[in-house]
């Protein structure tokens, strides 16, 4: 029978590895046939990848947890160094970070420097769910956990560099007010809501995008309800 599905799955608890296992050979994972790579640290877990690349063999779907003994001869230290090594190898990979902790700045770096097809904190995920969310990351979703999506606002609300006049352009504009009519509602001149909208669009799209590109980031990132 053709394994269609290989999955590495790596993690220092192996009784955790094991229900990762159980909780992923259900009907909807056997119809793709999965095999399965267990690991414990990233010694062992660089050599399996490593094998697979020597053997020609893809893996599909990697779950690591980020927290990890280290191979301290080739600097691989954690599950962040491994999901860089699984990207250079494998690119048609998902990957999926596990965590304990999600202070802003790592989860930060993380999901910048790796874009994991899935970031989730442990304390989010039961045994229901954690099937349910791995099948549709499987399916082309990016899946992060309500912890991670608050670190990462907690962290742009911190860095945020604007006002009260700031934040009511940019509710007036999700309320569908439009920029020319602004002054109606802020004491600012016509020049000084152009600028601050401006400015608003550098911080939260880099400067390019359309006021509705603005508003959906916004309400990503916690900004509007």
């Amino acid at each position: 029978m053709k394994i269609s599905l290989k999955i590495l799955i790596v993690d220092d608890h192996p009784m955790t590895v094991d229900s990762y296992i159980n909780l992923l050979s259900d009907t909807d994972f056997q119809k793709k046939q999965p095999s399965f790579i267990k690991s414990y640290n990233c010694e062992d877990a660089y050599n399996k990848i490593k094998l697979q690349q020597i053997e020609n063999i893809n893996i599909d779907f990697a779950l690591l947890d980020i927290s990890l003994p280290p191979f301290k001869e080739l600097n691989i230290n954690n599950g962040i160094d491994l999901a860089i090594l699984i990207r250079e190898k494998f690119a048609n990979c998902k990957i999926v970070l596990l965590t304990m902790h999600s202070d802003p700045l790592t989860v930060d770096k993380i999901i910048k420097e790796i874009k994991p097809e899935g970031f989730i904190s442990k304390s989010d995920i039961n045994f229901e769910l954690f099937p349910i969310i791995c099948k549709k990351i499987l399916e082309g979703d990016i899946y992060r956990s309500n912890t991670i999506i608050q670190s990462q606002r907690n962290l742009f609300k911190k860095n945020i560099n604007w006002d009260k006049h700031d934040n009511q352009i940019l509710t007036l504009i999700y309320q569908g007010v439009k920029t020319v009519n602004l002054p109606n509602y802020i004491p600012l001149s016509m020049s000084a809501i152009e600028k601050r909208k401006a400015n608003i669009k550098d911080q939260l799209l880099k400067g390019k995008g359309s006021d509705k590109d603005l508003i959906e980031k916004a309400k990503k990132l916690g900004l509007l309800q």
